[in-house]
């Protein structure tokens, strides 16, 4: 079966502990990077189908590698949606917007 998509760490050896054959190799940045927000809307895909726990962590794990790659400071993301939040609210409240 063909993938070609990104991976946890920790796959191949998983795999070679179930001795399945397997090919891989190491992106480049760009490949990275693309396959990156592949995975992102994969893992948004699998929670909005499934809706569990495990798809959302899958989620937040893309977030913090896509935090890496572009060199942003994960505590900044919870500081920036807390000023999000006082400034313009959360999505507790369940408004809908019909027209402006």
């Amino acid at each position: 079966m063909k993938y070609n998509k990104l991976i946890r760490d920790k796959i191949p050896k998983i795999l070679d502990d179930k001795k399945v054959k397997y090919k891989i190799h190491i992106a480049d940045e760009k490949e990275y990077e693309e396959k990156l927000l592949k995975k992102l809307q994969e893992e948004v895909t699998e929670f909005l189908t499934d809706k569990n726990v495990e798809e959302l962590a899958d989620i937040e794990e893309v977030i913090l590698a896509l935090c890496d790659l572009y060199n942003i400071d994960k505590e900044n993301i919870e500081k920036t949606r807390q000023s999000k939040a006082e400034e313009k609210g959360t999505f507790q409240n369940k408004i809908i917007l019909e027209e402006s």
